[in-house]
């Protein structure tokens, strides 16, 4: 089975905000960007993906994704990331003839491709799953086979809502590049250290010594 994958990426100038600690306004808005190119980048070269959409409101950001070969959707809903997926997951689906399809999040810097197809391949034996964040509370991969739909329940505290929600846990291990989302100052030591791809690591050159 081959996945097409959404990933929904705000507006730069508003995303990663809870790196404040680590990066400041100037810096931010690069990162972000940065963190979704690799993710893109690397998603795309891996064997279980068909294709990769992103779903933003960012010009700069949809231009600089569609270069890497992502296809692009606004977020016409305006109402916060489940609604962006959402609205996402129904346009791909209409146009893929219900492909499965899966939310994966923009801001796995470190994403090695073989660890994604891991996961991909054990998400189809399922109608929805999900892979939790490093941390075990959140998500950052909801997974929805061919005719399902995605109902995505992203946000703080993420992983119970969807085992709530009836999608199966994947619990792989070996996968960490996939778990490991960047949020604040702790999270993208743990990427780099993990290896990011090159832009997050140009990026993150940048940053003030001691924060990287």
């Amino acid at each position: 089975m081959q996945w097409t994958l959404v990933v929904p990426l705000k507006p730069l100038p508003q995303a990663k905000s809870r790196l404040a600690d680590t990066a400041d306004d100037g810096l931010r808005p690069g990162l972000a960007l940065a963190f979704a190119q690799d993710t893109v980048a690397a998603a795309l070269t891996c064997p279980a993906v068909r294709d990769v959409v992103v779903v933003t409101n960012d010009a700069l950001a949809a231009r600089e994704l569609a270069a890497l070969g992502a296809g692009t959707v606004p977020d016409l809903p305006r109402a916060g990331l489940n609604a962006a997926l959402t609205h996402a997951a129904t346009v791909v689906g209409a146009a893929r003839r219900a492909a499965s399809v899966a939310a994966l999040n923009a801001d796995l810097p470190a994403l090695r491709p073989s660890e994604l197809a891991r996961v991909l391949h054990a998400a189809a034996e399922f109608p929805r799953s999900f892979l939790a964040d490093s941390a075990g509370i959140g998500t950052t991969l909801l997974a929805a086979s061919r005719g399902r739909e995605l109902r995505p329940q992203f946000g703080a505290g993420s992983r119970a809502r969807h085992r709530a929600s009836g999608a199966v846990e994947l619990t792989l291990g070996a996968v960490d590049s996939v778990r490991q989302d960047v949020d604040t100052g702790r999270d993208l030591r743990a990427a780099l250290a993990l290896g990011v791809g090159p832009r997050t690591a140009a990026a993150a050159a940048r940053l003030p010594a001691g924060q990287q």
